[in-house]
C-alpha cells in the first residue's frame, strides 16, 4: 500500500517520487479508470495550473492567432487557459482583472485596450505574487513586468520608406487611438521617414478613437473632404486600412495607380481582401508563445529578473502599393 503523499506526487510530476513507483501508481490508476481530482491537487501544490489571457478584442484574427501560440505552449505543459475579453472597454478589461485575482490564476497574459487605465489593479497582483506578462499593448512604463513587443517605430519607418521609394510625396497617416502606446510609436517611425526626404505635412495626419472598418472608411472622408491631396496612406491597422480601401474604391480611386495603401499587423485579412495589401507582418503565433514562456518561467522563479523580448516584422508588399 502507499501513502497519499508518493500518489499525489506521481500526479503533480513531481521529481522527490522514485520513477518505478510513479510508474506503479499512473499504471494502476489507468488499468482503474482513476482519474485526479484537479482541485485537490492544486491545493496539495498550491497552484492552479491555470493562466489568465486579457485580450482587447476578438472581432479581428490579431489576438486569436496570439492565443494560438500561448495555447500551443501551455498546453504541453498541462496548463488551463481562460480567456476573457475587454472588447475595447477599460471599466471591463478592470472586471477581467479581478475576476482572475479572485480566480487566484498562477499568472496572467494581458495586451491592454488603455496604455493608462487599471494601473492600480495591475500593481497589486504583481506586488501580491502574481506575474503579469504584457504583449503588444503595453501599459504605460511604471509597470515593471516582462512584456513581448514588435519594432513598431522602426517597421512604420521602413514601411513608409517603401511608399517613398515607389514615388509617393503626399503620404497620409491614420492613426490609431491615442490610449494605444503603439500608436505613438508608429507615428513616430512616420514623422521620422517623412522628415528625413523633407515631405512632412502635418496636414497629412488624422486620429480615429476606435478602430472599426467605418473608422477607416471615415477617416479617408474627412481627409477627402479637407481637400487634403494624398496619393498614398499608411494606415495603424489593417483593419482600418481596409475601411480606407473600401471607400477610395467605392468612390472611384485606383489602388495603387491614384492611391497606395500600406498598414500594420499582418494579419491573415491583409491577403484576403482585393487588392492584396501591402503590410507589416509580425510574428503574432510567436507573440503568443514567446509570452507564454515567460509566464511559465516567473511561475517557477518567482524572483527571476523581468525580460523584454523583442520580435522582427516582415515588410510584405502587395498590390495595394505594387502593380
Amino acid at each position: 500500500s502507499l501513502s497519499t503523499s508518493p500518489i499525489s506526487r506521481a500526479f503533480l510530476n513531481n521529481q522527490n517520487i522514485n520513477p518505478d513507483t510513479k510508474t506503479r501508481i499512473l499504471e494502476a490508476a489507468q488499468q482503474l479508470n482513476y482519474t485526479p481530482n484537479r482541485i485537490a491537487l492544486n491545493l496539495k501544490s498550491g497552484k492552479t495550473k491555470t493562466i489568465g489571457v486579457i485580450v482587447p478584442e476578438m472581432t479581428t484574427p490579431y489576438s486569436i492567432t496570439v492565443l494560438k501560440g500561448i495555447e500551443r505552449v501551455l498546453c504541453q505543459k498541462d496548463y488551463h487557459t481562460i480567456i476573457k475579453v475587454s472588447d475595447e472597454d477599460q471599466n471591463k478589461e478592470r472586471q477581467n482583472i479581478l475576476f482572475f485575482e479572485e480566480l487566484k490564476v498562477d499568472a496572467l497574459i494581458v495586451s491592454t485596450c488603455n496604455q493608462s487605465e487599471n494601473i492600480d489593479l495591475y500593481q497589486r497582483l504583481i506586488q501580491n505574487g502574481t506575474p503579469i506578462i504584457f504583449h503588444d499593448r503595453l501599459p504605460n512604463p511604471t509597470i515593471n513586468a516582462s512584456k513581448v513587443i514588435v519594432k513598431d517605430s522602426i517597421y512604420s519607418f521602413l514601411m513608409v520608406e517603401h511608399l517613398v521609394n515607389i514615388g509617393r510625396k503626399n503620404i497620409a497617416h491614420i492613426i490609431g487611438p491615442s490610449i494605444i502606446g503603439n500608436a505613438k510609436e508608429r507615428e513616430i517611425g512616420y514623422e521620422r521617414i517623412l522628415h528625413k526626404y523633407h515631405i512632412y505635412n502635418p496636414n497629412l495626419k488624422i486620429q480615429v478613437q476606435n478602430m472599426s472598418i467605418i473608422d477607416g472608411e471615415n477617416a479617408v472622408k474627412k481627409l477627402i473632404e479637407n481637400n487634403v491631396s494624398f496619393d498614398a496612406i499608411f494606415v495603424f491597422s489593417d483593419i482600418l486600412a481596409i475601411g480606407a480601401m473600401n471607400y477610395l474604391l467605392k468612390n472611384g480611386y485606383r489602388i495603387p495607380e491614384d492611391v497606395a495603401i500600406a498598414s500594420f499587423s499582418g494579419t491573415i485579412l491583409s491577403s484576403m481582401v482585393y487588392p492584396q495589401l501591402t503590410t507589416v507582418e509580425s510574428p503574432l503565433e510567436e507573440m503568443g508563445e514567446q509570452s507564454a514562456l515567460l509566464a511559465l518561467n516567473k511561475i517557477d522563479n518567482p524572483k527571476s529578473d523581468n525580460q523584454t523580448i523583442v520580435l522582427d516584422s516582415q515588410l510584405v508588399y502587395r498590390s495595394s502599393t505594387i502593380k
